[in-house]
């Protein structure tokens, strides 16, 4: 397997193209080296012309075409979603073929995407289409916290029908590879509760007793150091503290907004469960200041850094 990391340049109206390049100005020749750009050249040197950069492209550069590139910045368009599906279908092949050991994922505008025909509720869902698998889950990471998500790009109805003692257990396995692939030995993971308090008792909802509950006690079962179900106002806090290695959410927003809160520049997008690795920034599209040059590239290198661990942890475990 390769140890080259393939970025896809996210959508191209986007600030994707903008990071990419600010990113690659700040590796050293020999990580430009294990680098390949899933992107369209025309618009990655309108980019180095916005953020006032002059990375040789030649050799870095897998060119997607793009009738008319590059398009114009901020603007949604069916020909910008098509193009960030071309991307990331060109990488994924890649990284099936053994080509690149890792995708890392620039941004894209599912609005855009729908329009040009791609249906999908973002880039997991995609990733896991076009790689024919089963299941894939989200797992945002920052330095002091982690979390795994039950579910994500749902309406929060059909989120509270997807905790099944099931779903949570397969969600708690796949944050416990991951994790044990990350370094950490026997992780410690904790299970948010989805009710209030987890449900009282029964007094806020019988979910907490009757779905998380038997899937904690299965996953003991299996040798997981797993606790649960914790109240949700509380566990994320205890996990930063340092008694927890991993959370699991439920939801989206019940992972989502404790780390975006305590980590918004620097958390890892993490898809976890595909036959392939992929990386993402956690962040979007950004179309007020695509093409200024004012794009924030932080999350992009931390996003970068997770990835080249990812790709090492595979040699040496």
């Amino acid at each position: 397997m390769s140890d080259i990391l393939g970025i896809t340049m996210g959508d191209p109206a986007g600030v994707g193209p903008e990071i990419t390049i600010k990113a690659l100005a700040e590796m050293t020749p020999e990580e430009r080296t294990k680098t390949r750009v899933f992107g369209n050249l025309a618009t990655l040197e309108a980019a180095q012309k916005a953020v006032g950069t002059s990375i040789d492209l030649s050799g870095l550069v897998e060119d997607v075409d793009i009738p008319g590139a590059p398009l114009p910045w901020g603007q949604l368009s069916h020909a910008a979603g098509d193009a960030a599906f071309r991307f990331i279908e060109t990488a994924v092949r890649a990284a099936q073929d053994g080509s690149i050991g890792c995708i890392v994922t620039a941004p894209i505008n599912k609005e855009s995407l729908n329009a040009a025909g791609h249906h999908y509720d973002g880039h997991t869902g995609m990733l896991r289409t076009l790689t024919g698998s089963d299941a894939a889950y989200m797992l945002l990471a920052s330095e002091r916290l982690e979390v795994i998500h039950v579910s994500t790009h749902v309406s929060l109805k059909d989120a509270i029908e997807r905790v099944t003692p099931e779903q949570v257990l397969v969600t708690i396995r796949a944050g416990y590879e991951h994790m044990r692939r990350m370094g950490v030995e026997s992780p410690r993971i904790a299970v948010a509760g989805l009710n209030p308090h987890c449900g009282e008792n029964g007094l806020f909802g019988n979910e907490d007793i009757e779905k998380i509950k038997p899937a904690v006690a299965m996953a003991h079962d299996e040798g997981m150091n797993v606790e649960g179900p914790i109240s949700a106002d509380t566990v994320y806090y205890r996990a930063y503290q340092g008694e927890f290695d991993l959370v699991i959410a439920q939801y989206h927003d019940q992972g989502h907004i404790p780390i975006k809160l305590i980590a918004f520049d620097s958390t890892v997008n993490v898809s976890v469960g595909l036959p392939i690795d992929r990386t993402s920034v956690d962040h979007g599209t950004a179309f007020d200041i695509a093409g200024t040059g004012k794009a924030n590239h932080t999350n992009m290198k931390a996003a970068i850094a997770y990835a080249r661990k990812l790709v090492a942890g595979r040699y040496t475990s």
